[in-house]
Formats: structure tokens, C-alpha cells, sequence
């Protein structure tokens, strides 16, 4: 039997802080800096995957992995510069404050480094109403692959059946889908309403703002849609 829903885990890079574009940057940098010449689109759609997952997919799964650990630090020192211009997205904070205030609990879920989440932590600046924090250090595999979402579950003490996933990309929305939990989804990683909705998210939303000016609707969907897939 489906519970009502007591959690909400939240991807963060697009979904709560407004870093996709700057990741693909730098890995497009990182990319010409080892002479790999990847389009900028393809590489702003593989973001969400981790980097366990982001070079295979971009530069086929039989490239030479010798240079693997140097391309993904070269990536890491470079949007690392932009870590101090990074800021929460619309609604994002206030969206994290209210969930809290109806008694939800805040479940961070990411794919970034353990670096990385302490720079989006601080940018948004709202550790006392969230519950619990993961990141890609905890998880064997990164989205999507449902590791990291099944790490904040263990953690939170909460269960796929009570909660919903709120997420920008399409990993979130499989990742999420491969436990059975309903995913809302936002636009703001500059993936479109109707490629979300594709891929299984319950609800698609333009941004946090949005998502919290119709939360009532957003949970009731998907609680609909738990009932349904449960």
C-alpha cells in the first residue's frame, strides 16, 4: 500500500542551483584541452550523469580510459572557478523552507562531488531544512544508475513508496523510475516539457518557483501516479 508522501528528493545541479550550463562549459574545455572536439548540445544533454557515466557516453564506451581521471579533473578545476558566481534558482530556497514547513522531509540527492555539493550547499544556503545530503562519493554508480537515490533513501530512513524526486534531466527521471518513485520535473537544466514527460516524469514545472506556487497539485499528481505504478 502506497504511503502518503513524507519525503522529497531533490537532484541539485539544475534543479535547485543554476549550474548545468557551466558544467557543460567546462567539460567542453576539458574535452579540447585532451583533443577530443565534443559539440556543446551534446554535452549539455549528458548533464545529470556522473562522471562515472558522462565520458563513456560522450566519447564511446571503447575510448582510450587512460586519460579518464586527468579529463575529470581537469573538469573539476574548471568549473570549480565559477563556484563563487553560482546562485539558487528561482524559488529554490523558499521552495526547500516550505517543504520543510509542511513537514516534509528535504532529501539532497546529486550526482556532484563531495566538493562540488559543499559549493551548491553554500550557495544555497539552507542546511537547516535539509533532512539529509548525499553525493556521487556514496554511490557505486551515478545517475542513471538508481545508486544515489537508493543511498538518500537508506539514509533518510524513508521509504520509495513516500516519496516523490524532483530533478531537471532525464537521468533524474530514470534514475527515480528505476525504484518505482515519481519524479517531478523542472525545465531549468534546459531539457523540454514534453522530452520529461517522455521519459516518465509525473509533472514538469518551469522552476522551483513554479513548482512551489502549485505544490498542492504537484504532490497530488504525483501521489496519483504512485497509486497507479505501486
Amino acid at each position: 500500500m502506497t504511503k502518503p508522501v513524507t519525503g522529497v528528493l531533490f537532484d541539485v545541479d539544475g534543479t535547485l542551483v543554476d549550474s548545468v550550463y557551466l558544467h557543460a562549459v567546462a567539460w567542453w574545455h576539458a574535452f579540447r584541452q585532451f583533443g577530443h572536439d565534443v559539440e556543446t548540445a551534446r554535452i549539455h544533454r549528458a548533464i545529470g550523469m556522473g562522471s562515472d557515466k558522462i565520458l563513456d557516453h560522450l566519447l564511446g564506451p571503447d575510448h582510450d580510459t587512460a586519460e579518464d581521471d586527468a579529463l575529470r579533473a581537469a573538469h573539476s578545476s574548471l568549473y570549480a572557478v565559477h563556484w563563487t558566481a553560482l546562485r539558487p534558482l528561482a524559488g529554490a530556497r523558499a521552495l526547500l523552507y516550505t517543504c520543510a514547513a509542511r513537514g516534509l522531509r528535504n532529501v539532497l540527492a546529486t550526482s556532484a562531488s563531495r566538493p562540488e555539493l559543499e559549493a551548491l550547499l553554500r550557495c544555497l544556503d539552507a542546511d537547516s531544512v535539509i533532512s539529509t545530503v548525499t553525493s556521487a562519493d556514496d554511490a557505486s554508480e551515478s545517475k542513471p544508475a538508481p545508486d544515489i537515490v537508493e543511498v538518500a533513501l537508506r539514509r533518510s530512513g524513508l521509504s520509495a513508496e513516500e516519496v516523490v524526486f524532483v530533478g531537471d534531466s532525464i537521468w533524474d527521471v530514470k534514475a527515480a523510475g528505476a525504484l518505482s518513485i515519481p519524479c517531478i520535473g523542472l525545465t531549468t537544466g534546459g531539457v523540454s516539457i514534453a522530452e520529461l514527460l517522455d521519459h516518465g516524469a509525473a509533472a514538469v514545472y518551469e522552476d522551483p518557483q513554479d513548482l512551489l506556487d502549485n505544490l498542492d497539485e504537484a504532490l497530488t499528481t504525483a501521489f496519483r501516479v504512485a497509486l497507479t505504478t505501486g
